[in-house]
């Protein structure tokens, strides 16, 4: 076992017990084998089967929890988005009450309704104790660039909490490019495509000119988007905008977005995002239960970069962005 120890992983995923219950039936994806849909529906309930055991094993000291896909976003009625939201965030933070030194949490937010989406990030935050939100990508087709959002943004930044943009909706419109090829949707992909799109978004939309203070986490080594960064200022400055921003696009990243390991498992990939964004702006993370825990680690402590970057990736950068 490597000396690196004390982990922590901030994009886990967790169902909430009694929540399918409260909501319209979703239906999973049909092209998964079914033994892997069996195994992930036995963990991602669980705390203290396996989850604390696989963590033990493998030198994770905590576990950032969050919502399962497709979340909160995927139901239609606001009303009992609002209510199942604050469902989700009470459950979550009595995983943490029973864990405290193992668990932390991001809040789930309804974000059909905006005004009470910061209501309940407000109270997940200021008594929950909960540690930022993570938001499955669009809500009911709609972005986090639309000016309804700008007060979520407003009261993440108040607050000094971050929104962890993650994948998993059903995607707000057919791309031909999947025609044919089920397989290209989903986590293979599509999900990453359309998170990095949305990423963009945000970021091309001035957010974070009018909010500095606002901090968005991306997985999966940022989306795409941290190696196309040079691409992404050469064709901003050929094109004629309506609202320029203040800064290249490049300069959001590694300040107002920070990006984790999240399902890379291959140390070039670790080692390569840490020299593009530097080691302060990457966090590690797992994908737990959807990929593997020792893989995950085993990424981190074999790609070349120096030990103290490690530590930094592994468990300093998480501390301090997350006051852990």
């Amino acid at each position: 076992m490597s000396e690196l120890r004390g982990h922590i992983a901030i994009e886990e995923a967790i169902a909430v017990p009694g929540l399918a219950e409260r909501r319209p039936p979703i239906p999973l994806p049909g092209n998964v084998k079914p033994e892997f849909v069996a195994d992930m529906l036995a963990r991602l309930p669980d705390v203290t089967r396996w989850r604390l055991p696989e963590m033990d094993a493998n030198g994770i000291a905590m576990q950032v929890l969050s919502l399962t896909v497709p979340g909160i976003e995927a139901d239609e009625n606001a009303a009992r988005a609002v209510a199942n939201a604050g469902f989700v965030n009470d459950y979550l933070a009595d995983v943490v009450r029973d864990h405290p030194d193992r668990f932390a949490a991001f809040a789930a937010l309804p974000l059909q309704d905006p005004d009470a989406a910061v209501r309940e990030l407000q109270r997940a935050v200021g008594e929950l104790g909960l540690r930022g939100a993570l938001v499955n990508d669009h809500v009911q087709g709609r972005y986090l660039d639309d000016p309804a959002f700008d007060q979520v943004w407003a009261a993440l930044a108040e607050l000094g909490v971050p929104l962890y943009l993650h994948p998993g909706m059903p995607p707000a419109d057919a791309w031909h490019v999947l025609a044919g090829h089920p397989e290209m949707y989903g986590a293979l992909w599509s999900w990453q495509a359309e998170t990095g799109g949305h990423a963009m978004r945000v970021v091309l939309s001035g957010v974070f000119d009018r909010h500095p203070e606002a901090r968005m986490i991306l997985g999966h080594a940022g989306e795409f988007l941290p190696f196309q960064l040079s691409r992404f200022d050469s064709r901003y400055a050929t094109l004629t905008v309506p609202a320029p921003l203040r800064r290249e696009p490049s300069a959001y990243f590694g300040e107002n977005v920070q990006v984790t390991t999240s399902g890379i498992l291959a140390p070039a990939a670790v080692k390569a995002l840490v020299d593009v964004l530097g080691p302060d702006a990457v966090l590690f993370a797992v994908d737990y239960p959807y990929e593997s825990t020792s893989a995950a680690v085993a990424a981190l402590e074999q790609a070349a970069i120096p030990f103290a970057d490690k530590e930094k990736v592994a468990f300093g950068n998480a501390r301090r962005l997350l006051r852990l």
